[in-house]
């Protein structure tokens, strides 16, 4: 230490030894400070550089008090001041001891309330000034310096400080970098590392601090973070860095701090996106995507191959990259919109992508979008997502659509958003109601919560969310109206489930019964959610619970109490939640429970709610309310609003009874608007009951009103007074309907203004209250409804030559008998009995309706468009019958298949209209099974839509059915009547005694029901759970005999041919199908089939060779499975004799085959019967000639396996022998296929042989002499496809002998297929014509137009039909050509209905007569 008497101090201040004592050494150096820090540097100095060296004495350096280490500091930072430009320290181990001892003291500005805190903050500012570190630079060890230094900033700076601190800690760092020829890798580290987590989220003023020490710096840091990123990227040498784990976070710091320090590292970029490493791929996209979509980043202008580049990792093959891409969508939608232009097709590629994270990613790209900024989205975008609601995966149909609720929700709501902004987002409250119509749950569930949540807010005030109601039922479509029906009315089911279920429950029995009762209640529930099978288990706990706690059992008896209100039911619910578990751990019994609330828990509407919904429709009734701006188009706002009731008077009856609501509904029904009144009678019906004793008063208002409805109202009102009396009075119901009936009665006329009303009342009064009117209306039927005004015509046709016409051009006469047709009908369903013989009169009635082409009497009075509305009167009206047991009894097969014709009628509008009406008959399982077969018809159809539908609704029927049987057990008794595959027998029974089948060898009949048959199987057999069943069922069906006619050998033979068909179908058809058992055996109804005489089994294949199924099936031993595989097609027919010859020699030729067919019965093996495992072995030479016809059941189970010489046989020529003919039918034999009935040919005897020869020569001779005459190819083609068409259907070629072919739809006619605009367009028929040149046509001869084929598109007379048109066309028609097949009459007189006997004239007609058919008088 240097001596104290070499040292000079300054004026004042004495002398400063290590002996002093610490408080003592404090004074003088506060004096000492004082002076330096008032000292200037003009002053002498340099007498006091033995002090300055002094005090840089390690006992002041490492001084224990911190006051005397802040005191030195303080005077060596003055003296670095005052001595400068030259310091008094010249050793480099000094001056690094020096500044390392000052960079310890800076840490102390840390606490800004100590009591040093000047001091420091001296420190600080006298060291900024003077740039006292960049003495350092010239030291070797000043990188460790300088990072000593930026550290300590970077970890003292904190929110205490103020902007002057953080200015002079840059004032210190800034020169170190910016005058200093290098900056070390140390320090680069200790700058950059503030910028990346977890020091960036751990110490955001360091962050700050950094960011603006980079800013400052940028242009000297560039050529040094170059460098360093080239090391890191280039070279890979990241084990120099402690940052070399955050490079790509690195990166877009430090082009948000200043884009300029990486002009020449983003090119690097560009070769880390094309890497081959995915995950290298994926970070530099993650960062690219980061910096492009920057809002205020102009990147992607400035650098447009590195734009290029990131847009090509749209279509990467890693799908995390793509999945990294889409996620930055919506800040390019929402920030970028010249750049979102470049996004935007490969986004629409991503929509589509064949990963469903993808996918869910780009979804919630523009959703995230869109909420925060609707005007950004594009229509086109919102669509993209309006797409995805349908989409195969749940997650993603449900984030688009939860999406699309935010949307439309956050855009209503928003006041400061135009209107036509508002506007682009209306179609989705819509879209989102269509969604309920899917058949998964999950989607039900959710439309309902977004219902409930969303779309009517149920936390709004009651006034507000009935009017939001409102608006919204007002506004929505058809579709979306029916959607929010079935959702009120599902609802209603869960409640009525759970209610019946607590019922149970506090009943306290413990009996088997109850037990099963209540696991049936339980079992009812858990359909009712998603995941049927947990939530059954869910449900039996929750059940349990309920028996066991008395609270969540008088919660939930509060919840579906029919008068509940909102609040009490929000009660309710939170306390039940509250009780089964906790909101933050959810367990799936937890989710089930909250599930079942939302569904049963009645937040929307109560007995409040439904008053404030009933004054608001009045006042829309009467002009008061206030204008809806969103309006549909379709039905104005008082109708929706009486719609509305209608449906809530359905599912909350209970909310509905209540004085005010009642007077409301009484003034609607006051209206003189029909729809109003007629609307407001039906709600009085579903919503009065008890009104009598609740509400005296109402009652005695409402009754005169109904009574007045109901005889002088409009029909429908008297149909619904009528019901309504029946449901809510009790007391005074006979004489009501006495008096009403009696008023009515004396009245009824013809002629009488008031006719439809009254015998739409007299009708229902029968249908409720039939024994009380039992005697006078069996003598008002007899005497009135059948004789003056069904069998009477007393008006004039119209003139009209169209088979369908307006309603509104439809004559009173014709709109009279269609409403006694309904009479009929609803007064044999309240009798419920045939005792009397009622229903057989009048089912034979109304068949012979549908016989006589609606004209009953056949006087010619009818026009063809009332007829076709008569005939389908009379069709609806039997369906309606046959869904009473005690009907559907008594409808013969003859009439049921009259009936089934309709299907095929020559109107279209008949067609559409009367399967319509089958659909929702076999939809209730009110109709008998045997009615599905119906549809099979349809198949023939000659409208493509039409086709198609009749299909959907066919698929419908199948799936409903197999559903109901998974969900009801009890069902399980009734599989012959619900079962879908007991249908088989019923259409092959129908398809048999089809009137166009003339024989089993009809080729274009067959052809008509070989697609009739597979238009019922496919949907039956296509996923392979009833292939076994079905063709074991029409094996069975093969052994049996028509019960029709058991004798009668035509009609079994077509029978048997159609059998043939199916067979074939169901063979070659299916693709892979496994034998599974089936629920039952085949059974057949014993009307339709009687077993064959024992010792005869059926094995012959009666279809004509044309139509014999080649069907190679391949069976393994070990295995149940079969796989069919029939690839080959029907080989060609080869027709060259049967062209020459004529019509009478093919058929003398066929009646002699015919012939050899029965006496070769006992030879050939049984086609049906069951399996043989017994392997077939080669025909000896000896044998060779004893060649058997194998029928496919027989071929099936004696085929081999597949071999290589199997398969390569199946694609390339059979090798023929040329040495003997033994050997090529030795390899026929072997290499026959199943069911190739082309080469099925007659046994083969070595009689025969030489006879077999010489036809061969002679047909060789036949085929000489037609080439003579060198017809082309095309003919000789033609010829031989169509030869044997041309000897069942070629008008021109029949003989007088020969039965005409009857036509179920009419080709001549346009409204047939589809209304035509254009009047001069021919009418012309849609079946396919025949290649070959037509003979000429007798006037008046009609096409058949029951072979239509399948195609792609039908358009007739240049107008495409399309589904559900109704319209008629409005330009002159021809008159339908009938055809004259043969002579029909009716098939009985009609019998007594009631007491009266009515006489027709009517001869007996043949089951197979057509409606269509033109009778002549005999």
């Amino acid at each position: 230490m240097t001596q104290g008497r070499d040292i000079v101090y300054p004026p004042g201040v004495k002398e400063i030894s290590p002996n002093l004592s610490k408080d003592e050494l404090i004074k003088r150096l506060k004096t000492l400070a004082r002076f330096f820090q008032d000292m200037d540097q003009e002053e002498e100095k340099d007498q006091y550089e033995p002090l300055a060296l002094y005090l840089v004495d390690e006992f002041f350096l490492s001084h224990a008090s911190k006051d005397v280490r802040l005191l030195v500091a303080c005077c060596l930072a003055d003296i670095f001041r005052v001595f400068a430009p030259e310091a008094p320290y010249k050793s480099a181990e000094e001056l690094k001891n020096i500044f390392q001892f000052l960079t310890k003291q800076l840490r102390g500005l840390d606490n800004t309330n100590g009591p040093f805190w000047k001091r420091y903050f001296y420190l600080l500012e006298n060291l900024a000034m003077v740039k006292s570190y960049n003495i350092c630079m010239e030291l070797e060890d000043s990188s460790e310096i300088f990072t000593d230094l930026f550290r300590t900033f970077f970890t003292i700076i904190n929110d205490s400080h103020s902007p002057k601190v953080k200015n002079f800690m840059l004032d210190v760092m800034c020169p170190l970098i910016m005058e200093n020829d290098s900056v070390a890798q140390d320090l680069l580290d200790a700058i950059l590392i503030n910028l990346v987590d977890p020091h960036k989220r751990d110490n955001p003023n360091a962050y700050n601090l950094c960011t603006d020490l980079i800013k400052r710096t940028a242009v000297a840091l560039e050529p040094f973070l170059q460098g360093f990123f080239n090391n890191m990227l280039i070279l890979g040498r990241t084990s120099e860095s402690d940052v070399s784990g955050h490079l790509y976070e690195l990166v877009y710091e430090l082009n948000m701090i200043s884009n300029s320090v990486l002009l020449s590292v983003l090119p690097q970029l560009e070769l880390k996106l094309k890497t081959n490493d995915e995950n290298e791929r994926l970070a530099v996209t993650k960062l690219l995507g980061k910096m492009f979509s920057d809002r205020d980043s102009d990147l992607a202008m400035q650098n447009k191959p590195l734009w290029n580049c990131f847009l090509g990792r749209f279509a990467d093959v890693s799908i995390p990259i793509r999945t990294e891409c889409v996620k930055y969508a919506q800040y390019f939608i929402l920030y970028h919109h010249g750049l979102f232009s470049d996004i935007k097709e490969r986004l629409k590629e991503r929509l589509h992508d064949i990963d469903e994270n993808v996918r869910h990613e780009a979804v919630s790209a523009i959703v995230s979008a869109a909420k925060k900024d609707v005007t950004a989205v594009s229509n086109e975008l919102l669509d993209l997502v309006k797409e995805r609601m349908l989409d195969k995966r749940w997650k993603i149909r449900k984030e688009a659509t939860l999406g699309l609720a935010h949307i439309y929700k956050k855009a209503v709501n928003n006041p400061d958003l135009a209107s036509s902004d508002i506007n682009r987002v209306t179609w989705i409250r819509d879209k989102i109601l269509h969604i309920y119509y899917q058949q998964l749950l999950e989607d039900k569930l959710l439309v309902e919560r977004i219902f409930t949540m969303t779309l009517v807010p149920y936390n709004l005030e009651t006034s507000d969310r009935m009017l939001k109601l409102y608006q919204l039922y007002s506004a929505i479509d058809e579709h979306s109206v029916r959607a929010v029906n079935e959702m009120l009315k599902n609802q209603h089911t869960v409640r009525i489930f759970v209610r019946e279920l607590v019922t149970l429950i506090k009943g306290g029995n413990n009996s088997e019964e109850t037990a099963k009762a209540i696991g049936s209640k339980v079992l009812g529930i858990a359909r009712c959610l998603p995941d049927s099978f947990k939530a059954q288990e869910h449900m039996k706990k929750l059940a349990e619970i309920l028996a066991d706690d008395n609270h969540i059992r008088n919660q939930m008896d509060v919840i579906v109490s029919p008068a509940c209100s909102c609040k009490k039911a929000e009660q309710a619910v939170k306390q039940i939640m509250m009780k089964i578990g906790n909101p933050k751990q959810v367990t799936p019994f937890y989710e089930s429970v909250k599930t079942l609330l939302e569904r049963i828990a009645p937040l929307m509407i109560d007995s409040m709610a439904v008053s404030a919904l009933c004054k608001l429709v009045q006042d829309q009734i009467e002009g008061v309310g206030e204008d809806f701006d969103d309006v549909s188009e379709e039905d104005t706002v008082a109708n929706r609003g009486m719609k509305l009731l209608l449906a809530l008077s359905g599912t909350s009856p209970g909310s509905f009874r209540s004085e005010e609501s009642y007077g409301h509904l009484i003034s609607l029904l006051r209206k003189e608007d029909i729809s109003v009144s007629d609307n407001a009678l039906q709600i009085f019906t579903n919503a009065g009951k008890g009104i009598e004793e609740s509400h005296p008063q109402i009652a005695s208002c409402l009754l005169p009103v109904l009574q007045s409805k109901a005889r002088t109202g409009t029909p429908r009102e008297a149909k619904h007074s009528i019901h309504c009396i029946s449901a809510i009075i009790v007391k005074k119901r006979r004489t009501i309907f006495e008096q009403i009936f009696e008023s009515l009665k004396k009245g009824l006329t013809p002629e009488s203004r008031t006719i439809h009303t009254a015998l739409t009342s007299i009708g229902h009064l029968a249908m409720v209250s039939s024994a009380q009117f039992l005697i006078p209306m069996k003598s008002l039927v007899a005497k009135f409804i059948v004789k003056d005004i069904l069998m009477q015509d007393r008006g004039t046709p119209l003139k009209t030559k169209r088979l369908w016409c307006a309603d509104d051009d439809v004559s009173e006469e014709t709109n009279v008998k269609i409403r006694a047709m309904k009479l009929l009908v609803r007064w044999l369903i309240g009798l419920r009995s045939n005792d009397q013989g009622s229903g057989t009169s009048t089912v034979r009635l109304l068949t012979t309706m549908i016989r006589n082409d609606g004209d009953l009497m056949e006087k010619g009075k009818v026009s063809p468009a009332e007829k076709s509305r008569l005939r389908l009167a009379a069709g609806c009206a039997l369906l309606k019958l046959a869904q009473e047991p005690c009907y559907a009894d008594i409808i013969t097969l003859e009439q049921f298949y009259l009936i089934a014709l309709l299907v095929n009628d020559e109107c279209y509008q008949v067609r559409q209209r009367f399967a319509i009406k089958l659909h929702k008959g076999l939809l209730s399982l009110k109709l008998p099974l045997q009615y599905l077969s119906i549809f099979a018809l349809c198949a023939k159809d000659p409208i493509k839509d039409r086709k198609t539908f009749a299909r959907q609704c066919l698929v419908k029927n199948i799936t409903f059915r197999k559903d109901y049987l998974r969900q009801h057990s009890g069902a399980s008794s009734h599989l012959m009547s619900i079962l879908p595959e007991h249908v088989i027998p019923y259409t092959i029974h129908l398809l048999a005694h089809d009137p166009d089948l003339q024989s089993h060898r009809d080729i274009s009949g067959l052809n008509d029901i070989k697609e009739c048959l597979w238009f019922m199987l496919e949907p039956l057999i296509t996923k392979n759970e009833s292939y076994n069943f079905a063709k074991k069922m029409v094996e069975t069906i093969k052994q049996s005999k028509d019960a029709m006619a058991p004798n009668d050998k035509t009609t079994n033979r077509k029978l048997y041919a159609v059998c043939d068909l199916a067979y074939g179908l169901i063979m070659t058809k299916a693709a892979n199908f496994t034998l599974k058992d089936h629920p039952t055996e085949p059974q057949l109804p014993a009307k339709l089939f009687t077993k064959l005489d024992k010792g005869h089994p059926n094995t012959d294949i009666f279809l004509p060779k044309e139509l014999q199924f080649k069907v190679h099936v391949q069976m393994k031993t070990s295995d149940t499975v079969l796989e069919p595989k029939s690839k080959k097609k029907a080989a060609k027919e080869t027709h060259d004799k049967n062209a020459s010859t004529s019509t009478s020699k093919d058929e003398k030729k066929a009646s002699k085959d015919e012939k050899k067919d029965e006496n070769k019965k006992k030879d050939t093996p049984n086609a049906h019967a069951k399996p043989v495992k017994k392997i077939v072995k080669p025909k000896t030479d000896k044998n060779v000639d004893k060649k058997k016809v194998l029928t496919p059941q027989k071929q099936e189970r004696t085929l081999r396996s597949p071999g290589k010489d199997q398969n390569a046989t199946r694609t390339s020529k059979r090798f023929k022998s040329p040495s003997t003919e033994d050997i090529v039918e030795r390899k026929k034999l072997k290499l026959q296929n199943l069911g190739d009935s082309a080469k099925n040919e007659k046994v083969r005897t070595p009689q025969k042989e030489t006879k077999n020869k010489l036809k061969d020569k002679a047909a060789k001779s036949d085929k000489t002499k037609q080439n003579s005459s060198t017809p082309s190819k095309v003919d000789r083609k033609r010829k031989a496809e169509h030869s044997a068409d041309s000897e069942v259907s070629s008008p021109a070629k029949k003989t007088k002998g020969s039965p005409r072919r009857a036509t179920r739809l009419s080709g001549k006619n346009k409204e047939d297929v589809a209304p035509s605009p254009s009047p001069k367009s021919p009418a012309s028929s849609p079946r396919k014509q025949s290649p070959r040149k037509p003979a000429p046509k007798a006037q008046g001869q009609k096409k058949n137009v029951r072979n239509v084929r399948r195609s792609s598109s039908v358009t007739v007379n240049g107008h495409s039909q399309s589904d559900g048109e109704e319209s008629s066309p409005t330009e002159e028609e021809q008159t339908p050509r009938r055809s004259s097949r043969r002579n029909i009459a009716l098939e009985k007189a009609i019998e007594t209905v009631g007491k009266t006997k009515t006489n027709i004239k009517s001869t007996s007609a043949p089951a197979t007569a057509r409606r269509t058919t033109r009778k002549r008088k005999t």
